[in-house]
């Protein structure tokens, strides 16, 4: 199976520099479950496929000034590029692990933004770190990388808020043996905070699998996604003045829809500008209201990792297993 995709892959890239695609592939449907769900996306709109062929895509951010997005193939090790001109360009190899040799098999980055300065920012597995470059390439700093001198595990998904501190998630997936792996030097699995004077604050390590995150609009909730099939929840944490969070709430329990088979996990997450969620999880992408009811799911009968706003922001860019989608609707992110 993975030399057929690596096969649809190669030939995605080679052709992606002859021609412009105009239409695409649709995967998938939208699954209404309350009719509220009109006012976000329009009836018969279907999520299409502007690429395939990946081991696992991850982490879309939107460059706006480029007008292109980047998402991970954390397998591969590997930053991709996609714009509707060039179609999927390869941007950054490696994009996690550095070192020599092979690092497990989720060696690459993982979640990605944009910072207030517009630089790329990376959550990265093999390397065990979030750090930061500009998008001309010109090299990576680190952002952190260690709690108290002990080595994160593999830092999954980052966002930065309004005062310019980073948040993220830091669970076992990118170290070779997972939770059982050898060099784990930390404990938990935790949610950290890094201020703009350096400091690395664990913010809580309640959760057994935290995974993708986001702010509300207001930047008074913080939703971290859990991806534990066990306790498969979004989690929503006030934020204090002081950047710290409060005890958390369960603000969607999707641990009934895996347990119906339905596949994937809750993962990365977004926002929109009235507050909504737009999470994977159980049956594609999840869109709840800000009170945490379920107003229906992007289906597209894979696996789905994450999502992110693109193009004048109301774009859904989606990477679902081996595929990155988009769908087109009738929200905008937050902070657009």
């Amino acid at each position: 199976m993975k030399f057929v995709k690596h096969l649809v892959f190669t030939w995605a890239v080679c052709q992606s520099s002859l021609y412009a695609q105009s239409s695409f592939p649709t995967l998938g449907k939208v699954v209404r479950a309350d009719p509220q769900l009109d006012a976000l996306i329009a009836p018969e709109t279907k999520p299409e496929v502007l690429a395939s062929g990946f081991t696992w895509a991850e982490g879309p951010v939107w460059i706006k000034e480029g007008g292109y997005l980047l998402f991970s193939d954390v397998p591969q090790n590997t930053v991709f590029k996609w714009n509707a001109k060039e179609g999927l360009t390869l941007f950054l190899k490696p994009s996690g692990f550095t070192g020599a040799g092979t690092y497990g098999d989720e060696p690459g980055s993982n979640g990605l933004t944009i910072n207030r300065q517009g630089h790329l920012v990376l959550a990265e597995h093999g390397d065990r770190r979030i750090s930061v470059m500009p998008l001309t390439g010109v090299g990576k700093r680190t952002i952190a990388d260690n709690y108290q001198g002990k080595r994160f595990n593999s830092p999954n998904d980052v966002v930065q808020h309004s005062s310019g501190a980073y948040y993220f998630t830091d669970p076992p997936y990118g170290l070779p043996k997972k939770h059982e792996d050898s060099t784990r030097e930390i404990d938990w699995f935790g949610v950290y905070r890094t201020g703009t004077d350096g400091k690395v604050t664990l913010l809580t390590k309640e959760m057994t699998r935290p995974n993708g995150l986001a702010f509300s609009p207001d930047e008074k909730v913080l939703y971290v996604a859990q991806s534990d099939p066990d306790k498969a929840v979004i989690m929503a944490f006030p934020v204090g003045a002081d950047g710290s969070v409060g005890g958390g709430k369960v603000f969607f329990d999707a641990t009934p829809m895996v347990k119906q088979g339905l596949p994937g996990l809750p993962d990365g997450l977004k926002v929109d500008t009235n507050g909504n969620v737009w999470s994977s999880g159980p049956g594609g992408i999840l869109i709840l209201s800000p009170a945490g009811r379920l107003l229906g799911r992007i289906d597209t009968g894979e696996a789905t990792a994450n999502c992110g706003w693109g193009d004048d922001g109301s774009t859904l860019y989606i990477t679902a297993d081996m595929y990155l989608c988009r769908i087109k609707t009738k929200a905008r992110g937050a902070g657009w």
